[in-house]
């Protein structure tokens, strides 16, 4: 039987040249967007840190950490969100392992 929800978590990495206001207004962005259609267990901003490799030209980024319990049809939802917004250098939504 499949399962009607699942925990998960996605890590987003915004891009820095927006400044403070505009990387706080897209946390609470997909804060919200999250909300709406799942259930937010934790919003963990782990700030300004320096990328791997460059990304777009970029050498830092703004890490953002959301747990979620959702649906399935949501993960991938969000996802296609991010991927459009051309101030997420990077987004990743993985199952979340239970502890």
């Amino acid at each position: 039987m499949a399962k009607l929800k699942e925990n998960y978590e996605l890590m987003v990495i915004f891009n820095t040249k927006l400044g403070e206001d505009g990387i706080k207004e897209l946390v609470e962005k997909y804060k919200g967007t999250i909300e709406r259609h799942a259930t937010l267990t934790s919003v963990d901003e782990w700030g300004k840190r320096k990328l791997a490799y460059e990304i777009e030209d970029e050498t830092e980024g703004y890490y953002v950490l959301y747990n979620f319990e959702s649906t399935p049809d949501f993960p991938v939802e969000i996802e296609r969100r991010l991927n459009i917004n051309e101030n997420v250098l990077r987004s990743l939504v993985t199952v979340a392992v239970a502890k």
